[in-house]
């Protein structure tokens, strides 16, 4: 007699009781990004995945369906439903509003954080005075534009005035160095998703001591 073929895996349902918050929220969104549009599967949790919902917000803003069916003690269940093929267009920061918010504090003030995605951009604040030492870039071009205040860049060959509105194009291993006016400099920086930056290289000793920023630390993505 031939043996009963196996039931068959219950893909509705996701059971992650008991499991690491880390293997957890891999296996969760593992199997959302599996999900086709207008699907969806129940998440079965020990208590509420409030922090799971954080990443969903960050990744999938507007294209994914949270529900609450069950709050019962080691047995919540949330039906998670994709609604968009692939994530939404959004609105990440306000520069405008950004630069206000963060009156007084310094290095990458805002960096973005989504899981997938194949660029990497901060915003870099250097108090008055404060200087990068001049170092050459990592393997990707770089793309910066001044948001406010005033500076200079240094190059391997002259040295330029940053004002707001400019917008620079920084080769890949292009020597750069960095100068904040009076008043400070902010910009953003945009670039191919890379691995942490390694400076090397350095300037010549300025007539008068400024502080200096670790470039090293603030882009760190």
């Amino acid at each position: 007699m031939p043996a009963a073929p196996s039931p068959s895996p219950d893909t509705s349902t996701l059971d992650v009781r008991g499991i690491s918050r880390a293997d957890k929220h891999a296996l969760v969104l593992s199997r959302y990004d599996d999900l086709d549009p207008d699907t969806s599967f129940v998440l079965v949790d020990e208590d509420d995945p409030i922090h799971l919902r954080d990443d969903f917000e960050r990744d999938h803003p507007g294209s994914y369906g949270w529900d609450y069916l069950s709050r019962e003690p080691r047995g919540w269940r949330i039906r998670v439903s994709k609604r968009a093929s692939t994530p939404l267009p959004r609105v990440l920061v306000n520069t405008a509003d950004d630069l206000n918010e963060r009156a007084g504090q310094a290095g990458a003030v805002w960096s973005i954080t989504t899981r997938q995605r194949d660029l990497d951009t901060n915003i870099i604040v250097l108090p008055p005075d404060a200087t990068i030492t001049t170092h050459a870039g990592p393997e990707v071009d770089v793309l910066i534009h001044i948001l406010d205040g005033t500076g200079t860049i240094t190059t391997e060959l002259a040295e330029m005035p940053l004002t707001p509105g400019l917008l620079l194009f920084l080769p890949r291993r292009s020597m750069r160095g960095f100068a904040a006016g009076p008043g400070g400099l902010r910009y953003l920086t945009v670039h191919r998703k890379r691995e942490p930056l390694v400076l090397s290289g350095s300037t010549k000793p300025r007539a008068t001591p400024a502080p200096h920023v670790d470039v090293s630390r603030m882009l760190r993505r």
